[in-house]
């Protein structure tokens, strides 16, 4: 097999970055090594940042998203039963769209499979090879045999524990992490929202977070420790959690029911520096994550795609290899911002176990001068909508 660009990894990052590299006219093939179900079976983030809205116009796969996605001016922030609006249009002129992963991936794999482009599911064995000679090629078992795709660039969309950076020399990587004490629980009912934008919830009990899918769709989640598993959360316990954590007024609308979705999240940050080792380059995941305080890991991935698209399109139209050659600082550039974004909201806004009544104090203090401080909100706001690429 051969290939223009070959994209390992079908998940929103790799499936966007092929679908542009379509528009630009230039071939790619799309290596998973799951199937396609459990891909669109993934529960996973659904606040899409400016950038990551014009990205799908672009590649042609906004209409539903146009259609059935919710725009959202603002977010709320609470503690103890004060709450405050975070007004992002009124502070940035930009919003923000509430649409879920599984929702954009869905959509990609159907204009990938409307314009006939390949993409196999089930390859197990990937190997990337060659990585910085002049032919670099890929090798996977799918069908009952192994098979050998060469390329002109490799694109690692493969996740934290995919090989592709695995390939890359240890000695060249420079890993950074930072792991926290605690996990989120997350749950997903057929209830209406608690309120019409997200609400984060700074408690004495920990934090918890408001969001929704749509009208009819919430999702919720409260921080815990790290060694529960969802099995130790009867729905009643996690409803009667979260409303100890609410303001009154909002508890008091709060509505309840079986949960169709359950699951804890660990936090982690973590970036590896560089991003790119010959013809291979990282993308998403692969390369960093964050913790989702911020609402940061698939719009992360998406600034990748947009540096990276852009590069390769300036690569086969103009053999201009600039854009390549500063892929892994450019992005890293913008990665360090959503990093310090991400451990700032999440300091904000969490029960650490090591606190002293010193540092709950100063937590107090930042969110009251977040409320009365409109540069502090339009800061806020800023990073929320997405830092320009």
């Amino acid at each position: 097999m051969r290939t223009q660009v070959a994209i390992v990894g079908g998940g929103p990052a790799g499936l966007l970055l092929a679908q542009l590299l379509h528009g630009y006219g230039i071939d790619t093939v799309v290596l998973e090594r799951r199937t396609r179900a459990h891909v669109l079976e993934r529960v996973r983030a659904g606040v899409l940042e400016t950038g990551f809205v014009e990205m799908m116009r672009e590649a042609g796969v906004a209409m539903r998203m146009e259609d059935e996605g919710i725009p959202h001016h603002g977010a709320r922030i609470a503690y103890g039963e004060e709450s405050f609006r975070i007004d992002f249009a009124a502070l940035t002129g930009e919003q923000v769209m509430i649409y879920g992963q599984s929702e954009v991936t869905r959509d990609l794999y159907e204009a990938r499979d409307a314009a006939g482009l390949e993409t196999l599911h089930e390859c197990a064995g990937l190997r990337p090879h060659d990585i910085d000679g002049a032919q670099p090629f890929i090798t996977f078992l799918h069908g009952g045999r192994m098979n050998r795709l060469d390329c002109d660039f490799i694109i690692g969309c493969d996740g934290f524990h995919g090989p592709c950076r695995d390939a890359i020399p240890q000695e060249a990587l420079q890993g950074y992490e930072k792991t926290y004490p605690f996990g989120w629980l997350g749950i997903v009912s057929e209830t209406p929202p608690v309120d019409d934008e997200l609400v984060y919830c700074n408690s004495e009990r920990g934090f918890a977070l408001c969001s929704m899918r749509d009208e009819g769709l919430s999702r919720y989640y409260i921080q815990c420790p790290l060694a529960d598993s969802p099995d130790d959360w009867s729905d009643e316990m996690f409803w009667e959690e979260l409303g100890r954590r609410l303001p009154g007024e909002m508890r008091a609308r709060l509505v309840t029911g079986p949960s169709i979705w359950k699951s804890i999240a660990p936090m982690r940050s973590y970036v590896c520096e560089p991003m790119r080792w010959g013809k291979m380059y990282l993308c998403g995941d692969a390369a960093h994550m964050v913790p989702p305080t911020g609402a940061k890991g698939l719009n992360t991935a998406a600034s990748d795609v947009h540096y990276l698209s852009r590069a390769l399109m300036r690569h086969y139209r103009e053999g201009d290899d600039r854009g390549l050659e500063d892929y892994s600082g450019q992005a890293l550039a913008r990665i360090w911002k959503n990093q310090r974004f991400g451990w700032w909201m999440t300091n904000l806004l969490h029960r650490f176990p090591e606190q002293s009544a010193f540092d709950l104090r100063m937590q107090q203090a930042e969110l009251a001068f977040l409320q009365e401080n409109e540069a502090a909100r339009r800061a806020l706001a800023q990073n929320y909508v997405g830092l320009p690429y």
